[in-house]
């Protein structure tokens, strides 16, 4: 599928939310969101210092954007504030020898608590599903993430506890859908 197909992709709206490609002036919010202790306890990796950092994950997100047309969302509410909600998408990356699609979803802890990250990430896989149907779509979580656990679920992914691994920051459990049958992540995909 070619980024023209995908055009479409910049924004994608629920009941109450609307997520749309970054832009420059939400830096801001990814340094106030990745910054947050709270927003990156299960993945402290994940935690910014700066505004600086903020800047350099924004220009990775938007790389990605003009590689493939789509990446990562802002989420905001349908009434629209300074502040988005967070941030939830897909990036392609590799697990177990397969190119597979990365769902992320990152609130901002004022948002928790009320289904967002679930609205956000069901639309995200919904879309993923419909433009990317050949593609695995992955949600990698650390083990004691109870609410991001229930948010994998919830947007329609499966454990699939033969596929775990360790992640940067310790064990991650696998939540997938569309994973093929024939593909073995016992195998080395160098030999």
């Amino acid at each position: 599928m070619g980024h023209a197909d995908l055009a479409n992709s910049e924004e994608l709206r629920t009941a109450r939310l609307s997520l749309r490609r970054p832009t420059p002036a939400d830096i801001d919010a990814i340094h106030r969101v990745h910054s947050d202790p709270r927003a990156c306890a299960h993945n402290p990796g994940d935690a910014l210092a700066s505004r600086t950092e903020a800047e350099q994950l924004y220009q990775r997100w938007d790389g990605h954007w003009h590689r493939n047309g789509f990446g990562y969302w802002t989420v905001r509410g349908h009434v629209p504030s300074d502040q988005p909600l967070g941030f939830c998408g897909i990036k392609l990356m590799e697990l177990h020898g397969l190119t597979i699609l990365n769902l992320f979803y990152r609130l901002d802890p004022s948002a928790w608590g009320n289904r967002i990250a679930t609205e956000a990430a069901t639309a995200v896989v919904d879309w993923a599903t419909t433009h990317l149907p050949d593609r695995p779509l992955v949600a990698r979580v650390r083990p004691d993430n109870t609410a991001s656990l229930k948010v994998a679920v919830r947007a329609g992914l499966r454990r699939a506890p033969h596929l775990d691994t360790a992640g940067e920051d310790g064990l991650d459990w696998i939540f997938t859908s569309n994973w093929p049958d024939n593909a073995d992540p016992a195998r080395d995909p160098r030999a």
